[in-house]
């Protein structure tokens, strides 16, 4: 009896569509897949190509997220309303805390709307690849869809939470300005920022489990460096400086500016906030593809 030699095929990526469906040839072959010591490509024309799906798993957030809930996604509203609430209480009314010559209710709510679609979002994406486990497993598609649905869905709570800003607006008559043109671009920075940063914890959560119990303090902890429940210019400026290292520093601020028209864009504040964006956003992303091809192992 002679032997047969099996010839060694060695992938340089897993968890591709090629792997699947080849049909002939697993008689008298055997695919090894081994992980690249290369970089691995972010692959943006594939996420594209599976836009349709993004669509789908926000939607399926978004309804999972209020499903036999009593309030339903009236708590996208009550979030940051009763926060306000304590807010202007506690820090407008007792502590006397400025406010740059807006009613503290409408200032604080203007940090809080884009600061809670960003902490949800964080939290959302940072724990879904694990609540996605048995569709990793069954399926191929870019991973990077999961967390990126997470954060998708967070829009839909900031519309519906932003219905409140224009009410206190109207409430305390404060006029609208051409600067409201800026608010979607702060959005989409805002947007990209819990993407860089859900992305990469949702890939640390599939290997370090304890990356979930330290999701909310690292949250917690960012509320308070952020310019939510201050303003930044009544702070000294060292700290000021100190705190544009913050890329939600410039974002919030600036965000207030176009709701409020109470000042100058602060142009520095903001280029510094979307340089670090965009560094945050590609680094997470390319980190995330390198373990991604695990996933499946460890989820």
């Amino acid at each position: 009896m002679t032997s047969q030699t099996i010839p060694k095929t060695v992938e340089a990526e897993s968890n591709t569509p090629e792997e699947t469906g080849k049909g002939s040839g697993y008689l008298d072959s055997a695919i090894i897949i081994e992980p690249s010591k290369r970089w691995v490509p972010i692959r943006l024309r594939e996420l594209w190509s599976y836009r349709e799906l993004l669509y789908f798993l926000t939607w399926r957030d978004v309804k999972v997220r209020y499903k036999q809930t009593l309030l339903g996604a009236a708590w996208a509203i009550l979030q940051p309303l009763l926060t306000m609430l304590i807010f202007s209480f506690l820090f407008g009314r007792f502590a006397g805390i400025p406010s740059d010559g807006i009613p503290y209710p409408a200032f604080s709510y203007g940090g809080l709307l884009i600061w809670t679609f960003f902490a949800n979002s964080v939290t959302n994406s940072g724990n879904s690849l694990v609540g996605s486990a048995n569709l990793i497993t069954k399926i191929y598609f870019p991973r990077m869809i999961i967390p990126a649905a997470a954060v998708a869905a967070g829009l839909v709570d900031l519309a519906l939470a932003f219905t409140v800003q224009i009410g206190l607006m109207m409430y305390y008559r404060i006029p609208p300005s051409w600067g409201l043109a800026m608010v979607p671009v702060l959005v989409v920075m805002a947007t990209l920022l819990a993407l860089g940063v859900g992305t990469w914890l949702s890939a640390l959560n599939v290997k370090y489990r304890d990356i979930r119990y330290a999701i909310p303090f690292l949250i917690q902890i960012w509320m308070f460096v952020s310019p939510i429940i201050y303003p930044l210019k009544h702070l000294p400026a060292k700290w000021q400086t100190l705190l544009l290292l913050n890329p939600l520093t410039g974002i919030v601020h600036n965000f207030r500016v176009a709701l409020f028209a109470n000042g100058p864009f602060d142009w520095r504040s903001l280029g510094v906030s979307l340089a670090i964006t965009l560094i945050v956003l590609i680094y997470s992303m390319f980190s995330f593809r390198r373990m991604e091809r695990h996933f499946a192992d460890t989820v």
